[in-house]
């Protein structure tokens, strides 16, 4: 039976600290020997009320909330970002997107975001003598400069470059082009004789394109997402070429899925981390014949019936070659959940009951809960007693926990914010990180402690009307109560100015890079 694992009421009055935030950790958390395999299973835009292990009624996600009943499914844990691109870079670097410039949302033809002399935690895990390997969404740039990369030849840097033996990969999105797959720096069945161009400032002559040529299209655009056409379906971006290199829609779960698969395999007898970064569930939403209208709510809901799909076949790939009681599995998804995210494919029509944010405010995009709340399950056979745990985590903590574990020193200056919670992760530590800044699509940043959620005052609309979310922008300081207050309803900052007072002058402290020192 399942133990529950609650928070500690937070006692400590909050204008103190007993112990730097690296010394807490240190001091709870002694490193143990290990080489179990990792897999991250990393979902795009799937809310923490989408799987039916959080509660939802209206999906059913079995071998998901088989995963959960074996490992630990944590209420408290988040992205280091609302959106994609700076929560990837968050987690595979250790430091917070914020602190560099050009991390947020990539285009398709973006330079690569993490250098290759930044220390990676593929890095950390080569260190510790593992094969590493991402297949799935990357989205966080290829090449060394914006518009540059030779689609036609070898894409260099590329994930070689930053810790990856092996990579296959969309290059950014399913919503820009290039919509190709990209192996080991090469893009996947082109064919010489059809070059690949690729543009973000103009169209290739002759070209058709969302906006001119609608009565091409198999699924329309609900805003934006209506330059070139690729399978009825326009992008973001102008490309041209590479006719026989172009994924198709429908098939994009069962490629990705049966690379992870015959990485297992390939891999199945020397420590291995597989980065798994599904396209599900987000936009455009193109399920398999297999899924397509068995939710009930329209693509949406059935891309997450194939995430789910996905899940099973990687647990059952390591059942069948033994590896399963010696393996991490942990399962999450980039940020919180968006409906209608530029196309008309009835997401918002069929939703019914459903809520993909769970109890919380807000979802992709956004500085309320449901930006960077989302689900995570660790799993460890053998190692890991099921249970389920509010202990406030965060995936940018998996790079120096990890470590940890593995018994890799992190080289002084890399992963600067990654933290060492694995007893948290483990189930062990009811508490996790005594605090946590949020960053939403705005760059607007906030903090969570076990206690309180502070929003500092930010520029921007307190409302994204394409995607129908709060965004969370105000120019007034936001406060709410984390207890009584999960769905951020009430902002009490004005009943507690010493709390928005204390909070505010943590958040700074992080900024100036002053993480884990006493607060004056």
């Amino acid at each position: 039976m399942k133990k529950e694992i609650k928070s500690i009421p937070f006692i400590v009055p909050l204008i103190t600290l007993p112990l730097p935030i690296s010394a807490q950790a240190a001091e709870r958390e002694a490193p143990e020997s290990a080489t179990p395999n990792v897999i991250f299973i990393y979902a795009d835009d799937i809310g923490y009320g989408d799987l039916s292990c959080n509660g939802a009624k209206t999906i059913s996600t079995p071998h998901v909330e088989q995963l959960a009943a074996e490992g630990v499914r944590f209420t408290n844990a988040h992205s280091a970002a609302a959106t994609s691109t700076p929560a990837r870079y968050a987690m595979l670097t250790g430091e917070y997107a914020w602190r560099r410039e050009g991390t947020g949302i990539a285009d398709g033809d973006a330079g690569m975001i993490i250098r290759p002399d930044r220390y990676t935690m593929a890095d950390m895990f080569r260190d510790a003598g593992y094969v590493t390997g991402a297949i799935g969404k990357w989205h966080l740039g290829l090449g060394d400069k914006k518009g540059t990369q030779d689609w036609n030849g070898l894409i260099s840097p590329n994930l070689s470059d930053i810790g990856f033996d092996y990579s296959y990969i969309m290059a950014a999105t399913g919503d820009r082009v290039p919509c190709v797959f990209v192996e080991n720096g090469r893009v996947v069945n082109l064919d010489p004789n059809d070059s690949i161009f690729v543009s973000y400032q103009k169209n290739f002559p002759g070209e058709p394109t969302g906006k001119n040529n609608p009565e091409l299209l198999t699924m329309l655009p609900s805003h934006g997402h209506n330059q070139s056409i690729v399978n009825g379906i326009s992008r973001i971006g102008f490309m041209k070429g590479g006719k026989s290199a172009l994924w198709k829609d429908d098939q994009i779960a069962d490629e990705l899925t049966g690379k992870a698969v015959d990485f297992i395999e390939q891999h199945k007898d020397r420590p291995f981390f597989l980065y798994f970064a599904t396209q599900d569930a987000h936009v455009p939403r193109v399920p398999n014949a297999r899924f397509a209208g068995k939710s009930g709510m329209g693509p949406r809901g059935d891309v997450l019936l194939q995430f789910d799909w996905s899940v099973g076949e990687v647990m059952a790939t390591l059942k069948r070659l033994g590896l399963d009681r010696n393996t991490i599995v942990i399962l999450s998804s980039d940020n919180g959940p968006v409906v209608d995210d530029g196309y008309r494919d009835q997401a918002v029509e069929l939703l019914g009951n459903h809520k993909p944010g769970g109890p919380f405010r807000g979802g992709k995009y956004s500085s309320y809960e449901a930006g960077t709340r989302v689900p995570c399950i660790l799993r460890w056979a053998g190692h890991v007693e099921p249970a389920v745990s509010d202990a406030l985590v965060c995936q940018l903590d998996w790079f120096s926990s990890l470590a940890s574990l593995l018994g890799v020193e992190i080289p002084a200056g890399a992963a600067p914010d990654s933290e060492n919670y694995w007893n948290a992760w483990l189930g062990k530590d009811p508490l996790g990180r005594p605090a946590l800044v949020e960053q939403n699509a705005q760059n607007n940043l906030s903090i969570i402690t076990a206690d309180w959620k502070y929003i500092e005052p930010g520029k921007g609309s307190p409302y994204n009307r394409n995607v129908g979310i709060e965004t969370g922008n105000s120019p007034d300081p936001q406060l709410y109560d984390m207890h009584n207050d999960l769905g951020e309803k009430n902002n009490v900052a004005n009943r507690h100015p010493a709390v928005v007072e204390e909070l505010s002058r943590q958040l700074n402290a992080i900024k100036d890079g002053r993480v884990g020192l006493p607060l004056e």
